[in-house]
């Protein structure tokens, strides 16, 4: 049996064979499309240094070879690797992130200068964050920000009762723990929890919405084509997850005042901080529409704006220019923030 096991978030490959567990490419920190043949096992495996990799491991003897891919984009002196944080959430929970400091040979802070922040959140929601290299987060600590990777309450990889908390409590828990995760930092020394920033795509960028109505803590933030209100995702959404939402909230024919609480769209007037929004104009999960009418909601507030329309985009930006793009405005609209 080829199998993955996840430790503290970490997607290590073991064999289980007669004699017992042998643990494989122990480089790799997420192991997934496992294949095998008579001579071989293969995988396309990512780890914190490289791009990922297809891999070929001798069955007999467990050598590993890299097939394809396994690119090592930055030095060691520029890397930033994924620190595993649990932190205290209350009531004797705790949660999980990865924190990367900000890592970058040619420049550094002021003595005593504590780093800015940007709270990457998830999506799926029922999904979770790897300690893998991400250009983004590499983007991010190159430019002297701290990032925390937060695996909130409700993220797989941590076991069936971790995952079944974010059960009609998506909009709380995972903004919760977003919170607290910046707490913790703040506490430790970390980073300057004056300059915090949260971010995310899709239901990540949900989550960062509604922390955004639910607390003063952010200096600002940024939604990529996410969610602002879930009763109209729910409409549109695709066969598969046609009950998802129902699971994540509630029914919304029985508790139509969750819907209400914990949509940011109806609780715009709560936030305060500047948002930036990205948004696909051919997406048909998170409709333009829905982002549109979260700018024009905060813009009658009078909070501070930006949106950039990618007209060709779906849900989940593919072009790498607008990428790019979006990863740069991203970053100026929060240095004028700092």
């Amino acid at each position: 049996l080829l199998l993955t096991r996840m430790r503290d978030g970490f997607g290590l490959l073991f064999e289980q064979g007669a004699h017992g567990l042998r643990q494989l490419a122990a480089d790799y920190s997420r192991c997934r499309q496992l294949a095998v043949d008579e001579r071989s096992f293969y995988c396309i495996a990512g780890s914190a240094d490289r791009t990922a990799s297809v891999l070929k491991i001798d069955r007999d003897s467990g050598e590993t070879s890299v097939l394809a891919g396994g690119e090592q984009p930055l030095p060691d002196t520029q890397l930033s690797r994924p620190q595993s944080l649990y932190f205290p959430t209350g009531q004797g929970e705790s949660a999980h992130a990865y924190l990367y400091l900000p890592n970058n040979a040619e420049y550094c802070g002021m003595p005593g200068e504590r780093p800015p922040l940007v709270v990457f959140v998830h999506g799926g929601p029922t999904s979770a964050c790897y300690p893998v290299f991400d250009p983004r987060i590499q983007f991010w600590t190159q430019r002297g920000f701290a990032v925390v990777d937060v695996n909130y309450r409700g993220s797989s990889g941590f076991g069936r009762a971790y995952r079944h908390r974010l059960r009609e409590q998506w909009g709380v828990l995972d903004v919760e723990d977003a919170c607290q995760a910046v707490h913790a930092l703040a506490v430790g020394g970390q980073i300057d929890p004056s300059r915090v920033f949260i971010r995310g795509s899709s239901a990540g960028g949900y989550t960062a919405l509604c922390a955004l109505v639910a607390s003063d803590l952010f200096r600002g933030g940024a939604s990529l084509y996410g969610v602002s209100d879930p009763l109209a995702l729910r409409r549109v959404t695709h066969k598969f997850e046609a009950d998802y939402l129902d699971w994540l909230i509630g029914d919304p024919q029985k508790n139509p005042e969750r819907y209400d609480e914990r949509a940011p769209l109806r609780n715009a007037e709560r936030i305060t901080a500047p948002v930036i929004f990205f948004q696909g104009g051919q997406d048909a999960v998170v409709l333009p529409e829905q982002t549109e009418s979260m700018v024009a909601q905060l813009r009658t507030g009078g909070v501070e704006v930006a949106y950039r329309l990618y007209p060709q985009e779906r849900h989940g930006f593919r072009d790498a220019a607008n990428l790019a793009d979006a990863l740069e405005r991203e970053w100026r609209f929060y240095q004028r923030l700092l």
